[in-house]
């Protein structure tokens, strides 16, 4: 059996350091040739150290340096910026790239990934919500696999291939919907009035699910829900009136697919991210992850809830008409969101404040142009950001503006 090499993009956080310990429970099956993150030194250093691979990156110069330093004399290559980590992206020692970084800056290395060729396992959603159709267009130019990692579309994914579905983005059949199941985040059942005096805090206390700050920050708004419906419809070609969001508190059932006969088809199993990280990497074969089993015996009861009120979690709303209205829309939600995400984590504005940002700044876009390419998807992206801090300028809390 030939060793994958794997080059891990976000090594640092979450999904990264969740990937590193299914590789570390084959290391027969895998090595890790590159590693790259954001200004985490002090793990990446650590992971270097023990994975041993060819090449390390950071964004951060400064953190890069202190790994250079540490590393000095060692057969590791460090690099440094935006352009060494899309060279760990596009690694030529690598057989497949996993794709964690959070947020936009995951665009450029996840697409070096794919002009050098390599299988990508997809945990970066917004490489589909900001470039969706030059991104499945490029993979499938070079002859690459893009296999989801985000739980849902990995049940998907596994759903339809079981099926003999051996493409995506190809469209499906009039008769099938998805189904993205939803924990609905912490705030679950709440009134509007009850969210006004949110902290980051309760926002990033997710019930289920251990995550980053910015995806815990996105469940509690059910932003995160909205772009997953974005990144289905670029993955599976299917269109946003049969894509269909479903409240699971539970987190057991992943996702479904309904087909034209009645029937639904479910992928189960503990929420726990580790499992559709083992099915990327390992695709087509299965392989064991640390994971607990799934006893439907103790599970407990299995609940099912329509999706959330749009009067209190606008944000799914927002996402939804985003991806039919095209064009700059999706690009300007997703910048929009990540500066109210990271505005509303450094107290400059409230939880309800998050999709009224969003709505002011896609209000005051022109959102029809057609992106032709990776530069007009990064102008819009710009854009949107400049937008949104305006309005945080104006109405946040440290305005003059009430």
């Amino acid at each position: 059996m030939a060793v994958k090499k794997i080059a891990l993009l976000g090594s640092t956080g979450s999904i990264g350091v969740n990937a590193l310990d299914v590789i570390a429970a084959h290391p027969d099956r895998f090595r890790v040739v590159a590693l790259a993150a954001g200004s985490n030194a002090g793990v990446l250093l650590e992971q270097a150290r023990r994975f041993r691979p060819e090449a390390v990156a950071l964004q951060d110069a400064k953190a890069a340096e202190t790994v250079r330093q540490a590393l000095a004399g060692e057969s590791i290559v460090v690099l440094s910026g935006e352009r060494g980590v899309e060279q760990i992206g596009g690694w030529e020692g690598a057989d497949m790239t996993l794709s964690a970084i959070v947020g936009a800056s995951g665009l450029q290395p996840t697409l070096a990934a794919v002009r050098a060729g390599k299988d990508v396992a997809l945990a970066n959603k917004e490489c589909l919500v900001m470039a969706g159709d030059l991104f499945m267009q490029e993979a499938r130019r070079n002859g690459v696999r893009v296999i989801p990692v985000d739980s849902e579309h990995s049940a998907i994914f596994q759903v339809l291939n079981n099926g003999q579905r051996e493409s995506m983005a190809t469209g499906l059949g009039s008769g099938v919907r998805l189904i993205l199941t939803a924990s609905g985040g912490p705030f679950r059942g709440w009134k509007r009035e009850q969210l006004q005096p949110v902290t980051a805090a309760q926002a990033l206390s997710h019930p289920k699910w251990s995550m980053g700050r910015k995806i815990s920050i996105d469940s509690a708004t059910c932003m995160n829900k909205g772009l997953e419906v974005i990144e289905a419809h670029y993955l599976f070609g299917v269109s946003a009136d049969r894509i269909e969001v479903m409240v699971h508190p539970e987190s057991i059932v992943h996702s479904m697919v309904a087909y034209a006969d009645g029937s639904v088809l479910a992928q189960m199993g503990m929420p726990d991210m580790r499992t559709p990280i083992a099915v990327a990497l390992a695709w087509p074969e299965r392989i064991w992850a640390p994971v607990p089993v799934l006893n439907l015996t103790t599970a407990g009861p299995l609940t099912f809830y329509g999706p959330p009120d749009p009067a209190v979690f606008p944000c799914l709303s927002l996402a939804y008409a985003a991806l039919e209205q095209g064009g700059r829309a999706p690009v300007v939600l997703n910048g929009a969101n990540e500066v109210a995400v990271a505005a509303f984590l450094e107290n400059k504005i409230g939880f309800l404040d998050i999709p009224r940002l969003i709505q002011w700044t896609l209000d005051g876009a022109d959102l029809g142009l057609v992106m032709g390419s990776v530069a007009d998807v990064l102008e819009a992206d710009h854009g949107a950001r400049k937008r949104a801090n305006e309005w945080i300028v104006r109405y946040g809390k440290g305005s003059m503006v009430t």
